[in-house]
């Protein structure tokens, strides 16, 4: 089974800390097709690399789950509430 993850909230903190996707990738020393893929869906991240953004980025461990692990709700679930 795949889920696949919201990451509007990952992407906003990206942009608030480092302005751009691309100053992010430096930080993170990985590409900015690598960032894409794992903000895209293409890739997941390991729970090293989770750890290492998060330290990054100055998210606190309590807030895990708001910036990698919200699963995205299709616009049909939406419309069957």
């Amino acid at each position: 089974m795949s889920y696949e993850f919201e990451t509007s909230k990952l992407r906003g903190k990206i942009v608030e800390k480092f302005g751009t996707v691309d100053a992010f990738s430096q930080a993170a020393s990985l590409t900015r097709a690598s960032i894409s893929d794992y903000l895209n869906g293409k890739k997941y991240l390991s729970q090293k690399d989770i750890f290492e953004w998060m330290d990054i980025l100055g998210i606190d461990r309590t807030e895990v789950f708001d910036y990698f692990f919200t699963k995205k709700v299709s616009e049909t679930k939406l419309n069957e509430v």
